[in-house]
């Protein structure tokens, strides 16, 4: 029951919004909503808890109504046809699947809860985009022009051009959003407060397709900054996070690595979920006992220099994690197009 008077009022108007809005899901990612996500943070410790239980149960409420008002919306007066013979107005329309027998995609629901995770942690949730331009994808990472690593993505660009005659492209990596989050979010530290933030969302590369390959997945960047942020901050928040979305206890490695963004730089491991090196025809691990599973490493001081960030005061520390790998994990799933099949034998199971 929610009894909270802030989300109870935030409630009220939100519930309103959806029943009669043309787009009921974007009410879903209202500012008001992430909000109260982040009010999380300044909340009692001791109360944290029953504010975080009752504010999953009015995102619960929304979304409920929110499918309602849009299967409303979708209801159209269809005139008999037969798909065969779209002329054809004598014959019935045939049977459809109803909605009530349908499920939220995996990638969904994981999205969900590594979400929920982090927002526990004080971390608001924003989304990438589809397009981009190449100062958010490079420049404002620590990759200038003609710099070798940019050939390491794969990037797929198109035709059309930002104002500087640069080619927009499909973000290959939800780092893209990095330098945005970090200046709309650059007051938090003038008060004393972090920056902290994920995008889990779709990006896109062109890769070979294999059973560990698809050129379009979804990858979770998160990035926290402050004064006094250093290495063991970055391990203990990805190990805390991964023991949390496993149901277990993990634990992690870290190798030397390089990226542009980043200095110094990982290749983060942790032991197997599955099989710990005790069977050597594990399929997740290979019976090595450890998984690498994402890069990660402080932020870059021109990374910060370049959001107007002054770095002789603030660090931070920035991670990038296949969302798709962390499910197939879970699942023991043995091939990633799995998740973008469609197929529904496999979807029934989630």
């Amino acid at each position: 029951m929610i009894d909270n008077p802030k989300l109870l009022q935030l409630k009220e108007e939100l519930l309103q919004q959806t029943k009669t809005s043309d787009s009921p899901q974007t009410i879903l990612r209202s500012d008001k909503l992430r909000q109260a996500m982040a009010d999380i943070r300044n909340i009692d410790p001791a109360k944290r808890g029953e504010y975080g239980k009752q504010l999953n149960q009015l995102k619960q409420e929304l979304s409920s109504v929110a499918e309602a008002r849009q299967a409303e919306l979708e209801q159209v007066d269809l005139k008999p046809i037969d798909v065969t013979a779209p002329m054809d107005i004598n014959c019935q329309v045939p049977q459809l699947l109803p909605s009530s027998e349908g499920s939220r995609h995996p990638i969904t629901q994981e999205i969900e809860k590594i979400s929920q995770i982090f927002e526990r942690m004080g971390y608001v949730v924003e989304e990438s985009r589809e397009i981009d331009d190449q100062y958010h994808m490079f420049e404002s990472l620590n990759f200038p022009k003609d710099h070798p690593a940019r050939d390491d993505y794969d990037t797929f660009m198109t035709e059309d051009v930002d104002k500087n005659g640069d080619r927009l492209i499909a973000p290959a990596h939800t780092s893209t959003m990095q330098n945005r989050i970090l200046r709309k979010y650059i007051d938090n530290l003038e008060r004393g407060e972090p920056i902290a933030s994920i995008v889990p969302d779709r990006v896109f590369r062109n890769e070979d397709l294999d059973a560990r390959h698809e050129h379009t997945f979804y990858q979770v960047e998160g990035v926290y900054v402050a004064k006094g942020v250093n290495v063991g901050n970055l391990i203990s928040t990805l190990q805390e996070f991964l023991q949390e979305y496993y149901g277990q206890k993990l634990d992690v490695r870290v190798n030397p690595f390089y990226f542009p963004f980043t200095e110094p730089s990982f290749e983060f491991a942790l032991s197997c979920p599955f099989c710990a090196g005790d069977n050597s025809n594990c399929k997740v691990c290979s019976g090595e006992g450890w998984v690498e599973l994402l890069g990660c490493g402080l932020i870059n001081p021109n990374v910060l220099k370049s959001a107007g960030i002054d770095p002789s005061q603030y660090s931070g520390f920035a991670f990038g994690c296949g969302i798709d790998r962390l499910i197939m994990m879970k699942y023991q799933i043995e091939d990633i197009r799995y998740l973008e099949s469609a197929k529904l034998d496999f979807l029934k199971q989630f």
